[in-house]
């Protein structure tokens, strides 16, 4: 029974809470390295020093080139059902979003929670409104993804100042459930994309930074740092890091059997009915032998293709 309530992961959890009840030093900010472990633990890979997945700079790089529709499915099938939020307005929508997320949560301003919270950020050495303290930790790659509560009126969480600091050090952009402001001037930002509710003039109000890298939820979709994030037209995913190669490849291998399908189609090689069923052998070794001949369609590894069909029924 001691093991049933107390597996591994929920242990981490509770040494890190009476270490920072005893400590006294319970205000939120940042979660320890020890919190966001226990909220990723299917990842098994490399982690950054405060805690995140690090998931390889390879796959962020694919990341940006794969169908939202085909990452949604491989997530569905996972049992992942709140993972994509659409109604975005979006700076700079012809350039996907793609990186490793870092999370905020705002709540509505209160006297009693704003003062110890900068009371513990002034004691962390932390400078500046408490909107700039998680562009302070983003890293290359990161994409800033914050918690505004939809506030747009007085919620703007960056203008242009902090939108050129959060680029130099990300080079990606925001995903923000809140306002901006200054919007010509984050259009000037060649390749920030934002994602967020609205635009308004006014200065951020009323509003209080409770959290950097803790879950959080954005519209529909539950968000975790570390996560991986792709922003397109449409609207954004995340994508939970231990999915984030079974995702990335199922998606560009179906990209790949759609091209070699629309060419041997033109083509007149096979038929629509033989394409769209379960694939005969023949076609299945012409498939092989096309990827073979058009490396450049191809954006994974040998390796990676061969591991990924021996588990794949076609």
């Amino acid at each position: 029974m001691f093991n049933r309530m107390f597996s591994p992961s929920r242990l981490m959890l509770v040494v890190a809470f009476f270490a920072c009840y005893f400590q006294g030093i319970c205000q939120q900010i940042q979660a320890t390295r020890e919190q966001v472990q226990v909220y990723s633990s299917l990842w098994k890979g490399e982690r950054y020093p405060d805690g995140r997945p690090k998931v390889s700079d390879n796959l962020v790089k694919r990341l940006a080139n794969i169908s939202m529709e085909e990452a949604w499915g491989v997530l569905r099938n996972e049992g992942y059902n709140n993972q994509f939020e659409a109604g975005w307005q979006v700076i700079h929508p012809d350039k996907p979003l793609a990186g490793r997320v870092l999370t905020a949560q705002y709540m509505p301003s209160r006297p009693d929670v704003d003062n110890p919270i900068k009371a513990k950020g002034k004691a962390e050495g932390r400078s500046g409104s408490p909107n700039s303290w998680p562009i302070d930790v983003l890293q290359n790659g990161d994409v800033y993804v914050a918690d505004g509560y939809s506030k747009i009126i007085d919620g703007t969480l960056i203008g242009d100042n902090l939108g050129n600091s959060i680029y130099t050090k990300s080079r990606t952009g925001v995903v923000f459930d809140g306002g901006v402001r200054d919007l010509e001037g984050l259009e000037e930002i060649e390749g920030f994309v934002g994602f967020v509710r609205g635009v308004d003039p006014s200065y951020i109000k009323d509003m209080i930074l409770t959290g950097i890298n803790y879950p959080i939820r954005i519209g529909r979709a539950t968000v975790l740092p570390g996560d991986l994030v792709l922003g397109k037209k449409g609207g954004v995913i995340f994508i939970p890091a231990h999915l984030a190669e079974k995702v990335i490849i199922t998606a560009e291998f179906i990209s790949m059997k759609d091209d070699f399908s629309h060419q041997r189609l033109r083509e007149g090689k096979y038929t629509p009915g033989e394409i769209d069923q379960s694939w005969t052998e023949n076609i299945k070794q012409d498939f092989m032998q096309w990827t073979r001949e058009n490396p450049a369609k191809v954006p994974m590894s040998k390796a990676e293709l061969d591991a990924f069909l021996k588990d794949r029924t076609w």
